[in-house]
């Protein structure tokens, strides 16, 4: 691509009006444009017949539609399928795609690295290299759906014969992938945008998730400006317990982050926030953890999703017995809470929550600063 060349994959629908109307078009020319590129997934402007040859001679000069550029694909046993994004200047990121009977649901990264470093995610181990580009968060959404376009039956799982949500595959988008979505807001913003965009993508406010370890400033800035579903990876009960598993809970601690729940409750497409509890051996899984969790959810409206952790070698944590897993749950259902455990995905393809980009070149040197983050910072509290 030619350095003088401008990406239009992020552009907004203004932005996109103003490229119209500086040479001369009629507003009405952004929507086509923008149906051609995300609509319909052109990137050759040659294609878009429905624009005069004078415009699309000018947007072929002028501009491009690029989406990051593919290194690795792996695709797991279960259908699972992941890319690995060449972002620039050494610096990589991870998309995964998990099909089910009666959805398709993209996971997709809004940083290269995190600066949250939570110790039981691979991705905090890398450290922050930069944010992504709304073009970059916004490409791994087009590439995804190009992919499955072209290989349909590479979309379905079992034995179910069809697509799974009509022609466009994904149902679902989660911003869970690396990064923390909301210490990157105004580009996730504009992606957030032109997904819910029926000239986009046109996905339900319900079926478009945003995690975050809870930026409380940018939550109710979200609460106004989009509201999409949303996750909030809880992990701890308690502020002491969360400051160790969660380091932003320092900043943001349980009562600012409750508070702020409720808040984006009153704009939310759910009824509900959905609190992520990864589940930790003899670090936050005893019975005495699930009834404050229960005390929580007297606070605030929520179900949980309790997630079964996917170690690493730098962690120095386990996962928790499966038996102890459907006993915290269990407890968490008879107080009354919705809880879900999440099914595990792409082991065999290091996709599964809290693995991508695990075997990066870590470049911030925190594995030699930290070595033993888990087991220094965080001791088993069973007897």
């Amino acid at each position: 691509m030619s350095e003088t060349r401008m990406n239009i994959m992020g552009h907004t629908p203004e932005q996109l009006a103003e490229l119209v109307a500086q040479w001369g078009n009629k507003p009405f020319r952004a929507k086509q444009l923008q149906r051609w590129i995300h609509q319909r997934g052109i990137r050759d402007f040659e294609q878009m017949t429905d624009l005069a040859r004078v415009f699309r001679e000018q947007l072929a000069e002028h501009c491009s539609i690029c989406t990051p550029e593919v290194q690795v694909e792996q695709r797991s046993a279960d259908g699972t399928r992941k890319w690995l994004f060449d972002v620039g200047q050494n610096n990589s990121v991870e998309a995964v795609y998990i099909p089910e009977d009666d959805r398709g649901t993209l996971c997709i990264s809004s940083q290269a690295g995190c600066t949250v470093a939570c110790p039981f995610c691979s991705t905090g181990y890398q450290g922050f290299n930069r944010n992504l580009s709304a073009a970059e968060i916004i490409g791994q959404l087009w590439f995804a759906r190009d992919q499955l376009r072209q290989n349909p039956e590479q979309a379905r799982v079992g034995s179910n014969p069809q697509p799974v949500v009509d022609d466009r595959y994904i149902s679902n988008v989660v911003f869970m992938g690396m990064g923390e979505p909301l210490l990157n807001y105004d580009q996730v913003l504009i992606a957030l945008q032109l997904m819910l965009d029926d000239n986009a993508y046109g996905l339900s406010r319900r079926r478009v998730t945003v995690s975050t370890s809870g930026v409380v400033p940018m939550m109710d800035r979200l609460a106004k400006d989009c509201p999409v579903a949303l996750a909030v990876s809880l992990h701890a009960p308690n502020d002491a317990l969360r400051d160790k598993l969660v380091p932003l809970n320092r900043k943001h601690p349980l009562r600012e982050l409750i508070a702020s729940c409720n808040n984006y409750l009153q704009y939310a497409p759910r009824d509900f926030i959905t609190f992520e509890y990864i589940m930790l051996d003899g670090i936050n899984d005893q019975p005495e953890h699930a009834q404050q969790l229960l005390a929580i959810a007297k606070q605030v409206r929520c179900k949980f999703n309790l997630i079964p952790f996917n170690p690493f070698p730098q962690s120095g944590l386990k996962r928790s017995p499966a038996a102890t897993v459907r006993d915290f749950a269990q407890r968490l259902q008879e107080g009354g809470v919705v809880t879900t455990v999440r099914k595990t995905r792409g082991d065999d393809i290091d996709a599964a929550c809290g693995q991508l980009a695990g075997d990066i070149r870590d470049r911030t040197r925190i594995r030699e600063r930290l070595p033993n983050q888990g087991t220094i910072l965080i001791k088993p509290e069973r007897a």
